[in-house]
């Protein structure tokens, strides 16, 4: 069982940068009533894609550094990244389905290269 993973600037690197995985950064706050409606669905989808996926969150009081380097002005963030890369964004709460999309298309990107 997958769970959605807690990173800081020290640990972003290695679990989104090196991931040979498809990753959601779910940047969020714990002040933040949306980020605590989207937090259910995170874990979900964690849980449901076994190793097809990584979830990662960064707590933007506790690392603000990050929320800086990628210019996120409003939580929740959902950053997807593949190869290194930002590939895609959603900002605000959005539905499981949107959020799956997204990381499919990823992981059918990841396949094919």
């Amino acid at each position: 069982m997958n769970e959605p993973i807690n990173i800081n600037e020290a640990s972003f690197e290695k679990a989104v940068i090196q991931s040979s995985l498809p990753v959601l950064v779910d940047f969020w706050a714990e002040w933040c009533g949306p980020c605590k409606m989207i937090a259910p669905v995170l874990h979900e989808i964690a849980k449901e894609s076994g190793d097809r996926f990584r979830i990662a969150k960064v707590n933007i009081d506790d690392d603000p550094a990050l929320m800086q380097r990628f210019g996120i002005r409003g939580v929740p963030a959902l950053l997807f990244f593949h190869g290194g890369e930002l590939r895609d964004q959603i900002v605000g709460v959005a539905p499981k389905k949107a959020i799956l999309e997204k990381l499919e298309a990823l992981a059918g990107a990841a396949s094919q290269a």
